[in-house]
């Protein structure tokens, strides 16, 4: 299945020192970054908390960056600034491409995400045979593939380790050196277990990303005179047939409990695993 990604805005990092300059900004090493491969990377702020999340791809001797276009502002004056006296040229493509997701397809200009989706860019003058104008199929399936997101809702909220891309190092390399807040980021993954990790949700009530997860607690929190703790955020959400559907983080001791949006009498989220 093809889905037109018009969600997403495409970033072009150029110049001898386009490797380099990412390779200090983010958190995986894009040294190890293959022709038709996708690497997810976090940029960080100091205090190791995400401003954008994006898909790293090569393209010749070029870089180039997808992530949700309501950040590209934001992200684009942030890199410019960091450029410095380096022989970098950063441009927005957005219009330049159309992309596309593949869902259960080859091509062979694929940027492969994962085993199941992957990424192609075409010339918008393209007639693309057999494209399906639905975001909701694309969302639905990242969230079954656990690929977070971040929006401007989580911008600067999350660390790396809360959407699980320490595990396997999807998105952070430990080895790789330097870049915004790996201090912070190596701290935390060498203190051990992460407190908050990213699960997937249904529910039959709406939800938007930034709301807040509040789940019931143990016998002897209540003892306490405690009910209820907030305790996650939605991180992307997508409505799919009747249904709705979320990556939210979560503390890992409330996996078991009852989960709700926004306070106590919200709506009840269920805990999934893949479908």
């Amino acid at each position: 299945m093809k889905i037109l990604l018009n969600n997403r805005a495409l970033v072009k990092i150029s110049g001898k020192d386009s490797e380099e300059f990412l390779q200090s900004q983010f958190s995986n090493d894009i040294k190890q970054l293959n022709q038709n491969q996708i690497q997810i990377n976090a940029y960080c702020q100091h205090q190791g908390k995400i401003i954008g999340l994006f898909w790293v791809m090569r393209q010749g001797d070029e870089l180039l960056l997808s992530f949700p276009n309501e950040l590209s502002e934001k992200i684009i004056n942030r890199l410019k600034i960091f450029v410095i006296m380096s022989d970098v040229i950063i441009e927005d493509i957005t219009d330049v491409y159309s992309q596309i997701g593949l869902i259960n397809e080859t091509s062979p200009n694929e940027y492969r995400i994962n085993n199941e989706l992957a990424l192609i860019l075409e010339n918008p003058a393209n007639k693309i045979v057999n494209i399906v104008d639905d975001l909701a199929i694309w969302g639905k399936t990242l969230i079954h593939s656990k690929i977070p997101e971040i929006y401007n809702e989580t911008c600067e909220k999350l660390v790396p380790q809360m959407l699980n891309l320490d595990i396997d190092e999807l998105g952070v390399n430990f080895s790789k050196g330097c870049y915004p807040g790996q201090e912070v980021v190596a701290r935390l993954h060498y203190l051990g277990s992460a407190k908050r990790r990213l699960f997937s949700f249904r529910s039959n009530q709406e939800m938007h990303v930034g709301d807040s997860l509040y789940s019931s607690l143990s016998k002897t929190a209540l003892a306490r005179g405690d009910r209820y703790k907030g305790s996650g955020i939605v991180v992307s959400k997508v409505k799919y047939k009747s249904l709705f559907y979320c990556l939210a983080t979560l503390d890992v001791d409330l996996v078991n409990e009852e989960i709700t949006l926004n306070n106590q009498h919200g709506s009840k989220l269920d805990i999934i695993n893949n479908e």
